[in-house]
């Protein structure tokens, strides 16, 4: 069986400040459940471990979310699994075909500065496993560095959310670096769709989307590279 780690943000708050933020809903539940319909065991995993904080923005009344937030709603199993994560830095992950980093605001806070995640994601690259992320979740990609010491995104194919994004929602003063901007840093080939709409592409074994519109697309990329290795 196909297995895929998701490691998702733990940070509750924008620093400095008391903004609060955490996981894009929509980011972390349609790949989830995309990934569980699609037959892979999937281990819900996060940067400190226990409560993954959720950002109250990304959840509306019910019957107004997208299909898969109204699933979740009404899953107490995914709710329990959520509220008690273990650190991913506490599971061995020699045997996972793929890790997915979901997005949220959260993910600027935490992933850039946890020198494990970079590990974690050079480590499966060199493994020729699968490494995905989604919107913000490309933060926990930056400091990641390729074999000879260049950053892991140099040269490659990247979507994640837009400086003109950021803009829009009124926080490209709150996070610590705009995600385009940096990406183009280090030496990636960003590309975008129209802001607010689902984009995603593959490069050989990377996985990227632009925003939580992309969530379903970057998905089923992942699975598509992962049948087209035969996990």
């Amino acid at each position: 069986m196909t297995r895929i780690l998701m490691i998702a943000t733990s940070a509750d708050r924008m620093t400095p400040g008391v903004e609060p933020t955490g996981v894009w809903l929509e980011e972390l539940t349609t790949p989830y459940y995309a990934f569980r319909d699609g037959g892979a065991d999937v281990t819900l995993a996060s940067i400190k471990g226990g409560a993954i904080p959720i950002d109250q923005r990304s959840v509306n009344a019910d019957g107004e979310n997208d299909a898969s937030v109204e699933r979740y709603l009404k899953d107490e199993a995914l709710k329990a699994e959520m509220a008690d994560t273990p650190a991913f830095t506490s599971i061995d992950t020699a045997g996972y075909d793929a890790v997915f980093l979901p997005g949220g605001h959260g993910t600027m806070f935490d992933y850039p500065g946890s020198e494990e995640l970079a590990r974690l994601v050079e480590r499966f690259d060199r493994e020729g496993k699968i490494v995905a992320a989604v919107c913000h979740g490309p933060a926990g990609l930056v400091s990641a560095k390729k074999p000879d010491g260049t950053p892991f995104v140099a040269g490659r194919r990247v979507a994640a959310f837009t400086d003109s994004e950021e803009r829009a929602v009124g926080l490209d003063q709150a996070v610590p670096f705009l995600l385009e901007t940096r990406m183009k840093e280090l030496g990636a080939h960003h590309e975008s769709g129209p802001d607010f709409q689902p984009f995603a592409l593959r490069d050989d074994k990377l996985v990227t989307g632009q925003n939580p519109a992309s969530a379903t697309r970057t998905a089923e990329m992942v699975m598509e590279a992962l049948q087209a290795e035969g996990a």
